[in-house]
């Protein structure tokens, strides 16, 4: 017959918990079989791991048009939060320039809408240039087609 290490790992808390009066953990429930509102159970998980903040970012993510408004998020979207620097990136140039001068004012309403979401600094970037470094007549570590414009 297997051994269900889980069941047993599941009996030996259990066993324990019951036994140790000194639990650090305050149990609010007469018995630990009875059922817990999930609500309470993922609450707890979220402040014991200490994930408000990273929810709170995935949510500015998951919630970005809600946050600065249908226009701007048809032109404009997230890409990245590392250090509280949120890097913005834009459909076109004009709409990165529009998003530099407003970027106080686009700050304070992402800091009020997502709270809990670290944003400190705006870094706003516009489309990806094409590359001019692919095909069969290119060399590594080399300009491009272009390099004789300077």
């Amino acid at each position: 017959m297997k051994h269900d290490l889980a069941r047993e790992l599941y009996k030996t808390w259990r066993n324990n918990s019951k036994r140790s009066k000194n639990n650090p953990v305050e149990e609010t429930r007469e018995r630990v079989e009875d059922p817990q509102l999930l609500d309470k159970v993922l609450n707890d998980l979220v402040s014991n791991r200490d994930w408000k903040q990273g929810i709170a970012e995935g949510t500015l993510f998951t919630e970005w048009e809600k946050v600065v408004g249908a226009e701007v998020a048809q032109h404009a979207f997230p890409i990245t939060l590392v250090d509280g620097k949120l890097t913005i990136q834009t459909t076109s140039t004009a709409w990165a320039t529009q998003l530099t001068l407003i970027s106080k004012s686009l700050l304070q309403q992402i800091s009020s809408s997502a709270p809990g979401a670290l944003v400190e600094e705006l870094s706003i970037i516009g489309p990806h240039a094409p590359s001019w470094k692919k095909g069969l007549r290119t060399i590594k570590n080399h300009r491009g087609p272009r390099d004789t414009y300077g």
